[in-house]
């Protein structure tokens, strides 16, 4: 297994391991109304844009030709003195069939140590119900339960719970 930096031409990979680990991991915690809505959300999602944006660190795992996973960052600097005082970890995502073999865990290592080398201070995030025990597992600890609106199709809303963690670095 290979972890690198995304580019554009990896966009429909990253959308297909999206879409699979949503209906194929979130259905341990969450309703399949809102698996549905969640991965949803995938099809209008703009990965080749979020890839290629300054604001966002994506890494993307492979094995052989095949992408099992991706993680990104969002790494918006903060105050007038250019250091980064806090990043949010935006995703972590692997592929079913990946789940449980260490994907996971080399796109999050990747992760930190982006924000490391930017000198962030605190790594955020916003958990899955189903990703809780992994980021726990990475040192995150839990701040807080909030109601999250998935983003299905036009004209549906459905919420569910996630956690809000946080870790110092």
């Amino acid at each position: 297994m290979n972890v690198r930096e995304a580019t554009a031409a990896d966009s429909e990979a990253v959308r297909r391991v999206h879409s699979e680990s949503i209906r194929g991991l979130g259905v341990d915690a969450y309703t399949q109304q809102q698996v549905d809505a969640w991965a949803a959300g995938c099809e209008s999602a703009d990965y080749s844009g979020a890839i290629a944006s300054d604001g966002l660190y994506y890494v993307v795992a492979e094995d052989g030709d095949e992408i099992t996973g991706f993680g990104s960052l969002s790494i918006d600097v903060e105050g007038n003195e250019g250091t980064m005082e806090t990043a949010e970890v935006t995703a972590v995502y692997v592929r079913p069939t990946a789940a449980r073999r260490g994907v996971g865990s080399s796109l999050y290592a990747a992760l930190e140590r982006r924000a490391r080398t930017l000198g962030v201070d605190r790594l955020e995030l916003s958990a899955s119900l189903t990703a809780v025990a992994f980021y726990e597992s990475h040192g995150f600890e839990r701040e807080g339960t909030s109601t999250h609106e998935f983003s299905g199709h036009e004209g549906t809303e459905v919420e569910g719970t996630v956690v809000e963690m946080s870790k110092r670095l």
